[in-house]
Formats: structure tokens, C-alpha cells, sequence
């Protein structure tokens, strides 16, 4: 579903992705772990259209996308849940879960309004509730759920689990893998190395802009290097 191959990013003359190569196929959880700085976010950012790189190789759904605005990837399926959640703070819940539908012109939004609902009863408690007065883990929900109002083939997410309790951070990814049993593929970008492996199909390690390691996730969370380096283990 989503191939790179070759992706290099600059920033001035810091070379932040050097020749980043992977592949998320249709129906899995990948998740890009690393430390701060790795470069995760920024494959993100490329993908979507919002920084300038170069790459060989950037196809979502068997198509080119290097050239293709931000606001087409969305219609086309491809849609970001960025880091910090970036709602419109100013809005009401149901605004914000409306902006995610801006793009669809079908006859199914109100069905995915009670699906976003479903997987977020909270929102549905708060739908008048201006998004910024909302917690931190509402707000995320807020934000995938407007995603979701997309309709999307692939979701990628930033960070979903940042800033929140422990007790939120469980609900958030029990989410996520209710999501994709539903038929969304997910590319999740995580620093909660031990969470996201937990409910990946497949994982890749980066380090400074390199990926370093690849493989199932299962085997990558009994890895001796891994755990050493980002399970606390």
C-alpha cells in the first residue's frame, strides 16, 4: 500500500534521512521507533507533502505521490494524525470531526460519524464542547477521530500515546487496533518502543536517519540490542 524507497531529507546542511527505505502493505499495523531526533517525524512530514526531500521511490496505493499535493493525498486515502494532536482549538468537537469530512463528497459521513463515536463515546459526550478546553487524551481521540472522518485507507500517526497517563496511553492503542480490524492499514510512529511493538505486524528501528533494524515485531521485542535500547531492558 505505501512503498519509499530511497527518501532523503535535508534540513540546510544537516542530512536528517539518509536513504530511508520501507514498505507498509495493506492491512498491518508498521510501527518507525526510535529516539528523539531519529528522524521519525520527519518521514511522516515527507510522506504528506509538508517538508521537501527526495527519494527514488514514494507510491501510495501503486501511485507516484512525490508530487502530490497535501490536501489530494487526503482524498486519495492517505491521512496524518501529526505529533501534539493540533486540533482546531477554537471549533466545537463536531466542527473539528466535520473538518475531517471536508474532502468526501459520498453519502457515508454520517455512518463514520457513528463509528468515530463508537471508538470515542467521550466525543459524542462533548460534541458542543469547544476542542480546546478538551484533556490531553480527549484531544488525541479528537484528532484521530478526525482523521478517521476521512474515510482513509492508510492512517499515519505521530506519537498518539505523547503526554498521556498510562491508564490513556492503554486505551489509545486498544483503539488503534480496533481501527485497523476495521480495514485501516497503520503506520504508527511511536517513542513508546514497548506499546507499539506490542500491536505492530512489523516494525523498523532508525537511529540519526538510518534505519538500523527491521523485522516482525514480536521478534524485535525479544531482540537483545532493542531492549537494551528502547524497552528499558
Amino acid at each position: 500500500m505505501l512503498k519509499v524507497e530511497r527518501l532523503n531529507v535535508f534540513y540546510g546542511v544537516i542530512h536528517a534521512l539518509h536513504d530511508v527505505t520501507f514498505h507498509v502493505d495493506k492491512g498491518e499495523i508498521v510501527t518507525l521507533i526510535g529516539a528523539n531526533g531519529a528522524g521519525k517525524t520527519s518521514i511522516l512530514h515527507a510522506i504528506s507533502g509538508l517538508i521537501p526531500y527526495s527519494a527514488d521511490t514514494v507510491d501510495f496505493a501503486q501511485q507516484s505521490i512525490k508530487k502530490t499535493p497535501a490536501h489530494t493525498l487526503v482524498e486519495n486515502g492517505l491521512v496524518h494524525v501529526p505529533e501534539g494532536r493540533r486540533v482546531f482549538a477554537s471549533m466545537s468537537v463536531m466542527e473539528n470531526l466535520e473538518m475531517g469530512a471536508y474532502t468526501r463528497k459520498d453519502t457515508q459521513i454520517e455512518r463514520d460519524l457513528e463509528l468515530v463515536f463508537k471508538h470515542f463515546p467521550r466525543l459524542k459526550e462533548r460534541t458542543r464542547q469547544l476542542a480546546g478546553t478538551l484533556s490531553g487524551g480527549e484531544q488525541q481521540m479528537l484528532a484521530i477521530g478526525r482523521a478517521l472522518m476521512s474515510n482513509p485507507k492508510l492512517i499515519m500517526m505521530d506519537e498518539p500515546s505523547m503526554g498521556l497517563s498510562p491508564i490513556l496511553v492503554q486505551e489509545i492503542f486498544s483503539i488503534i487496533v480496533d481501527i485497523n480490524k476495521t480495514g485501516t492499514t497503520v503506520l504508527l510512529v511511536e517513542q513508546n518502543a514497548h506499546m507499539a511493538l506490542s500491536i505492530a505486524n512489523r516494525a523498523y528501528v532508525l537511529e540519526t536517519g538510518d534505519i538500523v533494524k527491521e523485522g516482525k515485531a514480536h521478534d524485535l521485542l525479544a531482540d537483545d540490542e532493542v531492549k537494551k535500547a528502547y524497552l528499558g531492558t
